[in-house]
C-alpha cells in the first residue's frame, strides 16, 4: 500500500527560485503527497515591519517595504518562467491595501495582523506550485490549495488553537485527491481560518504545527520537515562545533528538547504526529541525501543524555509569603493568575515559603500580573538568565548524575535546578553570560568530540 506523506518546508528552502526548484526535487524524490510551505525567506519579517510601519510612519515609508516585497516576489516568479501574474499580483495588492488601511487608521487590530502576515505563506505557495510543475513536467497534476478551507481554528488571533475534529473531517472532505496520489497539493503553513471565516496564524513557527495537523488530519503514515540543516544536533552547532546529528531520537526526548530551546521544531509539532503515530523524518533540502534524523516512538538505543539545549531570555520569578506554610490551595491562586493572562511556566520549584518559577522575559512587560502577584507574596525579579536542559533517560532514576553534571560545570553558578518531573529531562538556571560555557562543558564530559 502507497504511503500518505506530508512534506513540510521553511523559509531557507523558499529563499529563491533555485532553493524552490530544489526543495520540488526533493518533494518529488521523497514522494510528497501534499507540501506545506513557509514564506520566502525574510517575507514574515517584512511584513512584520510593514505592519509596524504603517502604524507609526507616512505612507512613503510603508512603500519602500511594499515595493521590496513586490520586487522579490515578481523576481522569484520571472525565475520560475510564471507569466500569469494574476494570482501573486491579486496577493501584492492585498498586501498594499491592508497596509494602507493600517496608515490611515493608526490601527492594527489583532485580526489584521493575522490577515496580514498571512499572505508570506499564500505567496510562497504559488511560487512554490510552479517549482513543482516544472519538478513533474507535467506527468501529474499540481494544485495550489488554499489550507483555510481544512485547518479549522478558534478565533485566538495571533496564536490561534486547532480544532482538531473539524480539520479531521475537513480534510476527508477536501483533501481525497492528494490521498490518493491523483493530485499532488501545494498548501500554506501557519495559517488557518476561526469559525467566522477570518484568517488566522498559529504563532511563530506554527508552519511546522500546521503541517503536522494536516499530516494528523490526512491519516499520513510519515511528516518530513526539510529544513537548512541536516537533521537534528546533539546541540546548537553554533554553540558546540562539534555537535552531532542524531540518526534518531524518541518522541518524548525531541518534546522536551524542542520546548527547551532546540529552534529545529516548533515545541508543539509533535502532538498531532504523536497522537497519530506518524513518523517524523528531519532532513535539509539542501543536502537531502544525508542521513537526517527520525522522530519514533521507541529507538534502538537509549543514552542517558542524548541531547542538550538552551532556553534563552529567562527571567526567575520568586514569590515569599509565610501564607504558604501548611497551607493549602496557594499554588492554585498563583497558576490561577497566570492562567487568566496566558503565561506559560516552563519550570518550578518549591519551599515552605516560597515558589521559584522560570518564564519568558518578555513576561516581565506584562505589569499587570506582577501587580497582581504581589497581591499574594513578594515578589522577586531575576533576569538575564538562561535554562539549560540535557535531554536522555532514565535521568531521574540515575545516582551520581547530578554530581558528574556539577563537576562538569565547575565554578559556574547554578541559580535553580528542576528535577524528578520527566525522566527525560534534567535542567537547570545559569546566568545569561555562561550558558553557553555550560553547555560547551556539559556535551564535552557526555557527548564527546
Amino acid at each position: 500500500m502507497t504511503k500518505i506523506i506530508v512534506a513540510k518546508f521553511g523559509g531557507s528552502s523558499m529563499a529563491d527560485a533555485v532553493a524552490m526548484r530544489r526543495s520540488a526535487n526533493v518533494a518529488l524524490e521523497h514522494k510528497a503527497n501534499l507540501v506545506t510551505v513557509s514564506a520566502t525567506y525574510g517575507t514574515t519579517n517584512n511584513l512584520i515591519k510593514l505592519s509596524k510601519t504603517a502604524l507609526t510612519s507616512d505612507w512613503e515609508a510603508c512603500e519602500v517595504i511594499v515595493n521590496e516585497i513586490i520586487e522579490k516576489h515578481h523576481s522569484i516568479a520571472s525565475d520560475l518562467g510564471l507569466t500569469d501574474l494574476t494570482e501573486l499580483d491579486k496577493l501584492l495588492s492585498e498586501v498594499k491595501t491592508i497596509s494602507k488601511g493600517i496608515n490611515l487608521l493608526r490601527d492594527c487590530s489583532a485580526k489584521a495582523f493575522d490577515a496580514i502576515q498571512s499572505l508570506g505563506e499564500r505567496m510562497s505557495s504559488l511560487l512554490f506550485t510552479r517549482a513543482l510543475e516544472l519538478a513533474w513536467e507535467g506527468n501529474k497534476t499540481v494544485s495550489n490549495f488554499d489550507i483555510r478551507k481544512v485547518l479549522r481554528t478558534d478565533d485566538q488571533f495571533g496564536k490561534a488553537q486547532p480544532i482538531i475534529k473539524e480539520i479531521r473531517s475537513l480534510c476527508n472532505e477536501h483533501l481525497s485527491k492528494c490521498k490518493t496520489g491523483e493530485e499532488i497539493y501545494v498548501t500554506q503553513g501557519f495559517i488557518g481560518q476561526s469559525e467566522d471565516g477570518h484568517t488566522t496564524t498559529l504563532g511563530r513557527g506554527g508552519s511546522d504545527y500546521s503541517a503536522a495537523l494536516i499530516a494528523e488530519g490526512l491519516g499520513a503514515d510519515i511528516l518530513q520537515i526539510w529544513t537548512d540543516v541536516a537533521g537534528i544536533a546533539t546541540t546548537d552547532p553554533r554553540i558546540v562545533p562539534e555537535a552531532k546529528l542524531m540518526s534518531e531520537i524518541t518522541f518524548s526526548e525531541a518534546a522536551e528538547l524542542a520546548t527547551f530551546g532546540a529552534k529545529i521544531l516548533h515545541p508543539t509539532t509533535l502532538t498531532p504526529a504523536l497522537r497519530e503515530g506518524i513518523s517524523v523524518y528531519v532532513g535539509s533540502s539542501y543536502e537531502p541525501h544525508a542521513t537526517g534524523t527520525w522522530i519514533k516512538g521507541e529507538c534502538s538505543d537509549a543514552p542517558l543524555i542524548r541531547a542538550m539545549a538552551i532556553k534563552k531570555e529567562q527571567s526567575l520569578l520568586t514569590l515569599s509569603t509565610p501564607k504558604m506554610l501548611h497551607s493549602h490551595g496557594f499554588l492554585y491562586e498563583i497558576f490561577k493568575i497566570f492562567n487568566q493572562y496566558k503565561v506559560s511556566v516552563d519550570s518550578i520549584t518549591t519551599s515552605e515559603i516560597s515558589v521559584s518559577l522560570t518564564v519568558e522575559d518578555s513576561t516581565l512587560l506584562n505589569k499587570k500580573l506582577i501587580t497582581e502577584l504581589e497581591t499574594l507574596a513578594t515578589v522577586k525579579v531575576e533576569e538575564n538568565l538562561c535554562l539549560v536542559s540535557l535531554i536522555g533517560n532514565n535521568i531521574n532514576h540515575t545516582a551520581g548524575l547530578a554530581g558528574q553534571i556539577f563537576n562538569a560545570l565547575g565554578d559556574i553558578n547554578v541559580r535553580m535546578i528542576c528535577l524528578g518531573a520527566s525522566k527525560h529531562n534534567f535542567c537547570f538556571l545559569v546566568d545569561a553570560s555562561r550558558a553557553h560555557e555550560a553547555v560547551q562543558k556539559l556535551h564535552t564530559h557526555f557527548i564527546g568530540e
